[in-house]
This record gives C-alpha cells, structure tokens and sequence, in this order.
C-alpha cells in the first residue's frame, strides 16, 4: 500500500511488520519520532508489543540486551549523543550477541551543540562489532528495518544492526513510501527463535568473565559472525526480492563506474545528487561515476576494489572527520584500495559537518578537484573561512 511518509515513519512501519515484542524507547532529536509512532501502534493494537519508556539512552540499550538475552526480538533507537551515551552498552550487545536491531538517526555531535545531521555520531563506533547500514530514502529505510532483522537473527551471525539515517534529510522529508502487508512481511521474517537466551529449564552462563587464553576466542568468533553477514545481507535481499519485489545490491551500489576515470565514493543520501552530477558531467564528455557504500560494516572491501579498479583517481565525500588524521570513511576506502593492490590517487572530501549544506557546485568542485588532483583531505566550503 502506497503511504506518503517520511523517513522516520517509514522505519516505524518497518519496525511494525517486523513484530518485536519489546521496545525500550528514549527520545531524541531527530530520531523521536520512530518510537513516537510505535507508541501509537501499541496503543492502538496495531502492534503488539511491550513498549518501555526508560530514563536515558544508555538504559534504553541495557533494556534491549535485557530482553534479548529473554529470547525476544528487540529494537531501540537513538541519535548523536545518545549513541554516544550508549557506547558501552553497545560492546556488551555485539559480545553477548544478541541479535538488536537499532535505528540511529544521524546528528552530529558536540561541542558546539547541534542538532543537525553529520555522520559522526555512527562511525565514531564503527569497531563496536555491530553491522551498520545507511539508508538513501524513505523506502529503503523501511526496507531495511524488515531486512536488519533477517540478518541480524541468522543463527550464525546472531550480531546487533544499526541502521542508520541521515538526521532531518532523511527522518524528516516526505515521499512517497510502498508498505508491504503483514502476511507478506510474516512470509519474509521467520519467527525468532534462538537458544542464545536465559533458560530456566536448562540453565546457562551468560555474560561471563573470559582471561587472556579464551577472550581472544570469543573475540576471533564475533568477527567471524560479522563476516558471515555478508552472506546473510546477499539471502537476505534475495529472499525479499522474490517477495516484495524490490532489489537491492548487496554491500555497495555502483552507479556509471565501469569505464569512469573518476568515481565518488559516498553513503546516505547525498548519493541522489551525486548521481545526478554525474550524468550532467557524462553530458559534457565527462567520464565520472559514483559508489554508494550500503553497509560499512561488514566493510565491502573487495566490492569497492572491484568498482574502481579501472579508474584513474577516486575521491570520498562523507559527513565526518577523524580528527588529526582524515575521513573515516577514507581510511577505510584506502585501506581497501591498499589490500587490493590499486595505486590509484585517492582524495578526501569533507563537508556536511553539522548538517551544512553540500551544493551541486560542492560536487562539481570535488569531480574537478580529483581529475587535476589536490589536497589529501580537503575540507569543501570553507573558502576564505579558513
């Protein structure tokens, strides 16, 4: 059915066809929204579930783990300083793992207060051991809350999902939005089921302390799980294919790249206008193309090689920095160009910090930047502000 939604209440409805049966739920801007919407589900029965409204981000996880290691699905969400809240709650998830599913709205992140949308809340956590995938639209945001639970609940993933989208761009614009029946989504999402929880019948250790001669063990099996996501993300999206009709393209989605000389390498929204800037610079004889990176991790890295290893210069545009050193994205982008043997100039772009406009003319300027070549990092706009 098509519904007109925005980004935040087409997750919402996602969430709802995924039937959890807990959810813990603190607000913050500009993720507030989802969990204001499932409040109303449960309410009205729509959902049947136990909605917890808890006192900060940090026990709204430690709610979620509490559940999940019940043996229910679960799912959570939050945004900027509340991810940041919870940050030692998210080592506990990918360690015990319990297969959470959470939605966080992009927001940068202080000092100075902002409530605008930048990346760096997510990829500040990037090594917490959870999945993380970035949405483009409304549909794929939707999309992703059925498949992040497909995924995550793989009895030999069993990893936490983030699933993350760009504040205010993203959880705040309209458009219009298919949302597939309940039979159908029933018919893509088994019921969980899963023997990693409390048992009173027959009763286990969780959560237990681990030294030097096993810890490692434990750790070498949760990057193994997280590796065997991509697998489950490819059956994942093949199963919701033959369901729902829509197709999705795995770790990246490569746009134009097969005989480019340039590529951009991005994730989230800004992709939409990226490729729109590469087919008018296609117009002009202009050999460009553009990579949207889906999830970043499980990193995509031979898919990444694969896309630019025909081009003569690459450039990474995100919405973070690593301070004192470069883009976070970047670091891995070239880490994967590195693995792969590909000694093609690469080009950082930074912009979007604390949800600054990035222009057509940014986008220009950053494809003419990585054909003449420039600085490593560079960050666009700040012309005579510097």
């Amino acid at each position: 059915m098509k519904q007109y939604l925005s980004g935040d209440e087409a997750f919402a409805a996602g969430i709802r066809l995924a039937r959890p049966e807990v959810i813990s739920a603190y607000p913050i801007t500009p993720q507030t929204i989802v969990v204001e919407r499932l409040s109303d589900m449960v309410e009205d029965g729509s959902l049947d579930a136990e909605f917890i409204h808890v006192e900060s981000e940090h026990s709204a996880l430690s709610c979620a783990i509490g559940a999940s290691a019940a043996g229910v699905r679960t799912f959570t969400a939050t945004s900027s300083q509340g991810l940041l809240y919870m940050a030692e709650g998210l080592v506990y998830a990918s360690g015990g793992r319990f297969p959470i599913v959470m939605m966080n709205a992009n927001r940068s992140t202080a000092l100075p207060w902002n409530i605008y949308g930048d990346q760096r809340d997510s990829l500040a956590l990037l090594d917490t051991g959870w999945i993380q995938a970035y949405a483009q639209d409304a549909q794929e945001a939707l999309d992703l809350a059925l498949m992040s639970y497909y995924i995550a609940e793989k009895e030999d993933v069993s990893t936490p999902f983030m699933v993350n989208l760009d504040g205010f761009i993203l959880t705040h614009t309209y458009e219009e939005v298919d949302v597939p029946e309940q039979a159908d989504a029933d018919a893509f999402l088994p019921r969980y089921e899963t023997e990693n929880c409390f048992d009173l019948e027959h009763p286990k250790n969780m959560a237990f302390s681990a030294g030097p001669d096993t810890n490692y063990i434990f750790k070498y099996k949760e990057h193994a799980a997280l590796l065997r996501a991509v697998p489950a993300i490819y059956e994942a999206e093949a199963r919701f294919a033959k369901i729902f009709g829509r197709r999705y393209t795995g770790l990246i989605e490569t746009y134009r790249t097969e005989d480019a000389d340039q590529i951009l390498i991005t994730l989230g929204t800004i992709a939409g206008l990226s490729r729109e800037i590469a087919d008018e610079l296609r117009a002009q004889g202009k050999k460009v193309g553009v990579v949207r990176i889906r999830y970043m991790r499980p990193f995509p890295t031979q898919e990444i090689a694969d896309a630019v290893k025909g081009a003569k210069a690459v450039a990474v545009l995100e919405k973070d920095i690593s301070f004192g050193a470069a883009g976070t994205v970047f670091t891995n982008v070239t880490s994967a160009l590195q693995a792969a043997g590909i000694g093609i100039p690469a080009y950082n772009f930074i912009g979007g910090l604390g949800g600054r406009n990035i222009s057509h003319k940014d986008i220009e300027q950053i494809f003419a930047l990585t054909e003449r070549g420039t600085e490593r990092v560079t960050f666009i706009g700040l012309e005579g502000e510097r």
